[in-house]
């Protein structure tokens, strides 16, 4: 029987999702980058200033910081900056790993992606980023059974960000998430660590039953742009999913599917495309 803590392996034996497994990132030494690149933005472009000053140079810390550019961004009628701001950073400082897996998604994206020269650029830019970081938070919520609030964040999202990812979702750490418009994520999806995913991404069920009802996607996955993964299916490690593929069955570890319905079109070239980006169809024969 599948569980959202255990996925049985076609030889039946558990195999737990690796989410946000322990890792050796400095988050100092990131929160010294972000602050080092902010200095000199600030010298060259005046018309950031006030930005940076807010968001960046004004906070001791990568915590304080991102809690003050998420309420920047989501703030409205319905709740103000000022009310955002404590308790983004209250539920951020209040949850380590919350920090943790923004540092090491900014990690992430700026040694997978080419138009990315400093982990500052996300923080300030890349809505991806900023998408799943208040998914984060939200899922902190809900884990405290705080979940109204938890939904009410997740409406932030898709509204400022065009994401749709469901609090209760179980997202690893090391996730590059490019672009992002129009990538939903369902209720018991669970994604692995150093997944990277293109926009128009879909995780979702395939009708109204209830349970586990979400893909299962494995660290080291490569998802292209408009794949739509339906059901409770798993994406083995290192797996590479084409553009615009549907997948309704498992693909077994470093595989390539491509195509409506997805089929298998061999072995994936790279042991972890997640981490090369290469989003061609080359591949190895299968033997």
């Amino acid at each position: 029987m599948r569980t959202k803590e255990h996925i049985r392996d076609r030889a039946g034996k558990a195999n737990p999702p690796r989410v946000c497994q322990p890792s050796p990132v400095d988050v100092a030494r990131v929160w010294q980058q972000v602050r080092e690149h902010a200095e000199a933005i600030q010298e060259q472009e005046h018309g950031l200033r006030t930005l940076i000053e807010d968001v960046v140079l004004g906070h001791p810390c990568l915590g304080t910081a991102l809690g003050s550019r998420l309420a920047r961004k989501m703030a409205r009628e319905d709740m103000t900056r000022d009310e955002l701001t404590p308790l983004l950073t209250d539920t951020i400082l209040g949850d380590p790993t919350i920090v943790d897996s923004a540092a090491r998604d900014l990690c992430a994206i700026v040694e997978r992606d080419p138009a990315c020269d400093s982990p500052l650029q996300p923080l300030l830019f890349f809505k991806g980023f900023m998408a799943i970081s208040t998914y984060r938070v939200a899922h902190s919520l809900w884990g405290d059974d705080r979940r109204d609030l938890a939904y009410y964040f997740s409406s932030l999202v898709s509204e400022v960000f065009a994401v749709d990812i469901h609090p209760a979702a179980r997202i690893g750490c090391g996730i590059m998430l490019d672009h992002a418009t129009s990538f939903v994520v369902g209720e018991t999806a669970i994604i692995e660590d150093n997944v990277s995913i293109l926009h128009e991404v879909t995780l979702g069920g395939t009708g109204k039953q209830t349970g586990d009802r979400h893909p299962v996607v494995r660290s080291g996955v490569l998802l292209g742009a408009g794949a739509k993964i339906l059901g409770r299916v798993e994406i083995g490690e290192g797996a590479k999913v084409g553009a615009g593929s549907v997948v309704l069955t498992d693909v077994a570890p470093h595989t390539t599917v491509a195509g409506v319905p997805a089929q298998v079109v061999g072995e994936s070239s790279e042991e972890s495309p997640a981490l090369e980006m290469d989003q061609r169809l080359g591949c190895r024969a299968r033997r």
